[in-house]
């Protein structure tokens, strides 16, 4: 099959009514190098200077400091990527790291009493894809997705005493149940073509470590949608949780009040057309 070419245009713009006198933000705004996924063509625009890293999860990152006196702070990031389709989800492997790394619970992916009983009765361990799926059918009738719902901080335990979320929130307490079940399982941000749905091209889902048949190794699941992610997803960046993985985050200093505006617009085209 031919890949998918998905171009993406993602612009941050905070905006504030008193002038800052410093700003200083992580940005995971470029695509992950990976096998199933190739960067055309990617370019980051912003105001203040950039310093471009790798993290300890392998993902390119920048720091974007902004010194001057300053009322705004916009980013754009936006370029073309091509995808390659994943059997059920299947990701090839490229040589990283143990995936005992995540299994280590979180402050925003902790097993309360609540989250250990939905655990308990939704997931056991040593699960395959087909249970996986049944796991993210069941966190989507429990937690209800409604933008706005709740905020960055929220944790698994959050969301589900709510009974609402959006994707982050479901991919945390995916990765809640996995680690009380003892699967390795890590967060994803990125974007998607939503297609006809009325979700945000910026999402967020999960890799979860399976063991079945010939296979061993990692498989992409969008919680959200409970199915397995393919070519119309582009990734970011991967890590434990929303803050290891966050496409921006930062702090500042000054700014009063501060009113923040995102845009996300993703297009999709087989390679072949």
């Amino acid at each position: 099959m031919a890949d998918m070419l998905l171009t993406i245009r993602h612009e941050t713009v905070y905006h504030y009514t008193a002038a800052l006198t410093y700003t200083i933000q992580q940005l995971r705004l470029s695509p992950r190098a990976e096998a199933q996924q190739r960067t055309l063509a990617w370019h980051i625009s912003s105001s203040g200077n950039r310093h471009p890293y790798i993290d300890a999860f392998g993902n390119l990152c920048h720091t974007l400091t902004v010194t001057k006196p300053h009322h705004e702070v916009r980013i754009i990031a936006e370029g073309t990527v091509a995808v390659t389709p994943l059997q059920q989800g299947r990701l090839p492997q490229a040589g990283e790291f143990s995936p005992l790394v995540f299994t280590v619970p979180t402050q925003l992916t902790q097993a309360t009493a609540a989250v250990m009983d939905f655990a308990h009765k939704n997931l056991r361990a040593g699960a395959g894809s087909r249970q996986l799926l049944e796991l993210a059918q069941a966190i989507c009738a429990t937690v209800a997705y409604q933008s706005g719902s709740t905020a960055v901080t929220s944790s698994a335990d959050d969301a589900l005493a709510l009974g609402q979320g959006v994707c982050q929130d479901h991919a945390h307490l995916f990765l809640a149940c996995c680690h009380i079940a003892g699967i390795p399982a890590r967060y994803v941000s990125g974007y998607i073509d939503p297609g006809n749905t009325n979700h945000a091209e910026s999402h967020a889902w999960v890799d979860v470590w399976v063991q079945e048949g010939d296979f061993a190794g990692w498989i992409s699941i969008d919680v959200t949608h409970a199915c397995f992610a393919s070519d119309n997803y582009c990734r970011l960046a991967i890590g434990r949780d929303y803050d290891s993985a966050a496409p921006v985050r930062g702090v500042r200093r000054g700014g009063g009040e501060e009113t923040l505006t995102v845009q996300v617009n993703v297009s999709a085209l087989p390679s072949d057309q």
